[in-house]
């Protein structure tokens, strides 16, 4: 009977432990989103590295995106997407060639305007390591999927504990794939051209794109 109670002591224990752990690492999640959406427009340049030893696959990349409300601009592997709130366009100079479709509302879809926000549901939180990363602490927060069918295992997601900013993202997929996405600079309230979010598309044309409406 002893030893049966030292155990369940240290189940609940546990148990507790596992609880204050989601709590505290919901609480910093809900402060980075309060910052995210309190400003008029962000601009973000990141590096991308995907990485999978099986398969052989490492990649680097560089990009940029730059948000305002559900709008953005984004710019990735020599294309350009726009999304100007109601139709989105990708154009890719090296085809000279323009997709216009409408916005995909699907559930486990990430688009640049869900960049800062997809984490804010459909995952279980769990605190993780601190890293001081030249001179900036770096909190990680554990995600895992709710979704027991995800291709992502887990998601480590770093956060500036100064500044609230997202710093890095860390996804592993079930594959063995490790895709990290590290924030190089994260500006915000800039100033923003009027036509930033408006596809000309008379532009293109007369620049010999040829126009695909999905």
């Amino acid at each position: 009977m002893k030893y049966s109670i030292l155990i369940a002591a240290f189940l609940f224990t546990g148990i507790i432990a596992q609880a204050q752990s989601s709590d505290k690492a919901k609480a910093l999640l809900d402060e980075v989103y309060s910052k995210v959406m309190s400003y008029e427009n962000i601009e973000v340049n990141f590096k991308f590295a995907l990485h999978n030893s099986e398969a052989d696959v490492d990649q680097e990349t560089r990009g940029d995106v730059t948000l305002a409300g559900e709008k953005y601009l984004f710019n990735y592997l020599g294309a350009q997407q726009l999304f100007d709130g109601t139709k989105v366009y990708t154009i890719v100079p090296e085809n000279e060639e323009v997709t216009i479709e409408d916005k995909t509302d699907g559930e486990n879809t990430i688009t640049p305007s869900k960049m800062l926000t997809f984490y804010k549901t459909g995952h279980n939180y769990e605190w993780d390591i601190l890293q001081n990363v030249q001179g900036r602490k770096i909190q990680f927060v554990k995600l895992v999927p709710i979704d027991t069918n995800s291709e992502i295992t887990s998601i480590l997601l770093g956060i500036d504990v100064e500044t609230k900013h997202i710093y890095k993202l860390i996804e592993t997929g079930k594959n063995g794939t490790v895709t990290t996405i590290t924030v190089n600079s994260f500006k915000t309230d800039q100033p923003l051209s009027k036509t930033l979010f408006t596809f000309d598309e008379n532009k293109y044309k007369e620049e010999g794109y040829y126009i695909i409406r999905n």
